[in-house]
């Protein structure tokens, strides 16, 4: 692994995408371990998308106080929980469901419904949930980040609420719940996890300063990027 550090950005290379879920997990319980310790829970918000799901699988068969976890998400898509690109769906059967996580400490984001209702629903369900302990989140191919895309409010003033209902995702489906960046941000901890050669652009724009929706996102003590090498690359052109 090589570290750059570009301001509050701390930029981890790795050579190959295996090598990055293995690190993100050692991250993870780090985490864990310290947070039980200190706070006696651990309070976790999971990205979506393909690129995590190694990391999930890894999770399955690692040792544990799961009864301290608490899973949030940081976004989810308005359809039917059967669909396979539901993020909840994803993350339980690629760990959740087989851990012993007490069931009412996953707090799923309503899928179902107007992404207005479940938006409000799951507001309320983090009614009193102080800091995160720790925010997976991902890059797309636009810089987007969660369900915070360009061209759309991504709540980042200090009084914005703590979820958006989003009606206009260029991506499938159109309505989805988002975490404003507002409240991702009051996390101890954040890390993008980063892979995928359609990913290229979008490194490039952020790491170049450009106002995308992963800029949005920091908290006090900055943000991890665990990215693989290549996507740090000039790219050339075909």
């Amino acid at each position: 692994m090589i570290s750059i550090n570009t301001g509050q950005y701390r930029w981890h290379e790795f050579p190959d995408l295996s090598a990055l879920h293995e690190a993100a997990l050692g991250a993870i319980l780090d985490s864990a371990a310290l947070a039980i310790q200190e706070r006696g829970r651990f309070n976790l918000v999971l990205a979506g998308g393909e690129t995590p799901r190694g990391v999930y699988n890894r999770l399955k068969s690692v040792p544990t106080d799961w009864s301290a976890w608490h899973i949030y998400f940081g976004d989810e898509r308005c359809m039917p929980p059967t669909e396979f690109e539901w993020n909840f769906r994803m993350a339980g059967e690629a760990w959740l469901d087989h851990v012993a996580i007490p069931p009412n400490q996953i707090h799923a984001i309503p899928g179902g419904i107007r992404a207005d209702k479940a938006a409000d629903e799951y507001a309320q369900t983090l009614r009193g949930v102080g800091m995160f302990d720790l925010t997976l989140l991902g890059i797309g191919e636009d810089g987007h980040t969660a369900s915070l895309f360009p061209g759309n409010d991504w709540g980042i003033a200090p009084d914005s609420p703590d979820t958006l209902a989003v009606f206009n995702s260029p991506k499938r489906p159109p309505q989805r719940v988002s975490l404003s960046a507002a409240r991702l941000n009051r996390s101890r901890q954040i890390i993008f996890l980063v892979a995928g050669a359609s990913k290229h652009k979008a490194v490039a724009k952020w790491r170049a300063g450009e106002n995308i929706p992963a800029r949005a996102i920091m908290c006090e003590t900055g943000v991890d990027v665990l990215t693989e090498s290549a996507l740090l690359l000039p790219k050339h052109s075909e």
